[in-house]
């Protein structure tokens, strides 16, 4: 049956992305597993220390960043910076980037411009992906912040902050204000030569906004909302107090994927198996990501499909006085580096031919080394870590599309000036996309779970079945 307070969860739940639809499902009996954390790189559970302002925790095993305190006051930090971002992202909005002049005919481009244009051009898809990207996605992540740090700032938040939160970590990638900043400078370093350019205030204002998401990024403690006084009390949920007692077997162990809740059952808990509801923020519980092995492999098979025409066509066409011809992302590396701009040149070669392959290729091996079901330690560790790189560098191939957006919004000059989109681009923000998706699907985890790393918790050590009868006797739901 259909259920309004299931909407968010369908339609970020790990393997049921777009399912509106879920079921009602018994919710088995499970308590809260009090001073624990999961690293959610290598899956390892571990007794958590209380942090101090300034300290970082850091997985025993792998070295994953579990947790950090900031200086910063919990709400009025973020919220400065949060507050200034969307001011300066308001006036935005309806302030130009820069202006083109050539033999006294000007074109003005502003943010809106790139898109507006490539949807002109045809290319709809190119159009919707740089608006959101560019447009939307920030100012919907600052909306959510603004809320988030209105509703912990009340004594009794509402219940609403929750599942928002859960919204604004999935989001928050989408929103690439920074990436769009590099291709707007690369596509400065192509107009100089053409044109007289003049900076608009607009510019300026995308670099405030891009420090000030920066800081507020910086300044957030996600683990404060969590640790608010509302919402700790959790009635007719049972705590398991794991401080001085050995961890129970880790097959019985779960985390919530949204809020890092750590749960116990009686019994052991298949991986992909609907545990219910996390009475914390309200998604689903899973031990790992549904069908992650899978969906990961099918996004990484496209996108490779999808590389081989995104380097081979042209991705754009430049024509000037009636002369020009298409040219390839490669060639556009080319002209940078043979017009002296050797910084330029050598990150759009990183950023949009190294980072793809990177990803490919690591993501690759993180599958092979699952699917292999062997590897050691060490190995693990490197390829956690790899991973965590994959995440972060997913998003900065989009700089040569939101370059072409900017060139065709702003070079518009008919027979004396042009630039066009050309099918490459398409091909190829198809890629970036595709291998977001792959690394966020899967589910590192894994390969600790078939070298055989998370057989059991930290510190427990098995001497058979009878010990973990005798450990999870007290299992059922009882008053915390």
């Amino acid at each position: 049956m259909f259920r309004k307070d299931h909407f968010h969860k369908g339609l970020w739940s790990q393997g049921g992305a777009c399912s509106f639809l879920r079921h009602d499902v018994d919710q088995p009996a499970l308590k809260v597993v009090a001073g624990v954390d999961e690293c959610d790189v290598c899956g390892l559970f571990q007794h958590v220390p209380h942090l101090r302002p300034g300290h970082v925790l850091s997985c025993a095993r792998c070295g994953n960043t579990m947790a950090r305190r900031r200086r910063t006051s919990e709400i009025g930090g973020p919220l400065v910076f949060c507050l200034s971002a969307l001011a300066l992202y308001i006036v935005l909005l309806v302030s130009p980037l820069m202006t083109l002049n050539i033999y006294g005919r000007e074109n003005m481009v502003t943010l809106m411009s790139g898109p507006l244009e490539m949807a002109r051009q045809g290319y709809g898809s190119i159009a919707i992906l740089v608006a959101l990207a560019s447009v939307l996605m920030p100012g919907i992540v600052l909306v959510c912040m603004t809320l988030i740090l209105y509703g912990a700032s009340r004594d009794e938040m509402p219940r609403w902050v929750r599942p928002l939160l859960a919204w604004y970590e999935k989001l928050r990638p989408w929103s690439m204000v920074e990436v769009y900043v590099i291709g707007l400078l690369v596509a400065y370093t192509k107009l100089v030569d053409l044109a007289l350019v003049i900076l608009q205030p607009g510019v300026y204002l995308l670099g405030g906004l891009m420090v000030m998401m920066a800081a507020m990024d910086s300044a957030f403690d996600a683990d404060m909302i969590w640790r608010h006084r509302s919402v700790t009390r959790r009635p007719g949920l049972g705590i398991y107090m794991a401080e001085g007692r050995a961890l129970p077997p880790e097959k019985h162990m779960l985390s919530c994927h949204a809020c890092g809740l750590v749960f116990v059952a009686r019994g052991p808990v298949d991986d992909e198996r609907d545990m219910g509801d996390c009475p914390r923020c309200g998604q689903i519980l899973r031990r790992r990501k549904r069908n992650s092995l899978q969906a990961a492999m099918c996004f990484l098979v496209a996108a490779f499909i999808f590389y081989i025409p995104a380097n081979m066509l042209p991705v754009m066409a430049f024509v000037k006085v009636g002369h020009g011809h298409p040219s390839t992302i490669i060639s556009g590396v080319i002209q940078l580096w043979e017009a002296g701009l050797y910084f330029l040149a050598l990150l759009v070669l990183f950023a949009s031919i190294t980072v793809p392959v990177l990803k490919v290729f690591l993501l690759a091996l993180m599958i092979g080394c699952e699917c292999r079901g062997r590897a050691s330690h060490k190995a693990l560790k490197r390829l956690t870590g790899l991973y965590k790189v994959v995440v972060f560098i997913g998003r900065w191939s989009m700089i040569d599309v939101f370059m072409i957006s900017i060139l065709a919004a702003v070079v518009r000059f008919g027979f004396m000036a042009s630039v066009t989109a050309e099918l490459g681009v398409v091909f190829f923000a198809l890629v970036v996309v595709l291998t977001i998706f792959a690394a966020d699907l899967y589910d590192p985890r894994r390969m600790w779970d078939a070298a055989g790393y998370n057989r059991q918790g930290l510190g427990h050590s098995r001497q058979g079945g009878e010990e973990d009868v005798t450990e999870l006797r007290d299992m059922e739901p009882e008053k915390a």
